[in-house]
């Protein structure tokens, strides 16, 4: 039985306890700013979704336009930010047409706020891992380019074994 360090079978699911403790940072941040009537300084998110994960639930025309991913931008001009448990609710406009938004936490894949150069970005895998395992993505997913490349993203490859 091989005992040296790295070499066994992790029972204790550390990278979907990390990923959920990373989704608990945007939850916490998504919080505090719904309890704002104005995001504070400069603060302002940029959100991306995965848009056909269980759950989540936007106009039909917007998950045509946007048939894997979509990027929200909270700052401005946004109504109806709650924030619960497992999701986050928020109506904005497009197109100069209100609609409402309700995203589950298992479906973000990205978080950045550029007024501090902070950002957290989720594995495909592991979008939907820290919730309902019934959550699933949709298939032919694929991830498409950070917000801004100069961001600070924390990215959870660098400790995991090849």
């Amino acid at each position: 039985m091989d005992r040296s360090p790295g070499s066994g079978k992790d029972h204790i699911g550390y990278q979907q306890l990390t990923q959920a403790a990373l989704k608990g940072v945007v939850r916490a941040a998504l919080t505090k700013a719904s309890k704002l009537q104005n995001l504070p300084g400069e603060h302002h998110f940029y959100i991306t979704f995965r848009t056909r994960i269980q759950g989540v639930q936007m106009a039909d025309y917007l998950k045509d336009k946007f048939p894997d991913e979509m990027t929200i931008v909270i700052q401005h001009q946004y109504w109806e930010f709650e924030v619960h448990d497992d999701r986050f609710e928020i109506t904005l406009k497009f197109a100069g047409v209100p609609q409402h938004l309700r995203i589950p936490f298992a479906a973000v894949s990205r978080f950045f706020d550029p007024s501090v150069n902070f950002g957290l970005q989720f594995d495909a895998e592991q979008v939907t891992a820290f919730a309902d395992p019934a959550l699933q993505p949709a298939p032919k997913a694929e991830p498409a380019p950070p917000a801004d490349p100069a961001a600070t993203v924390v990215s959870l490859d660098a400790f995991r074994r090849k």
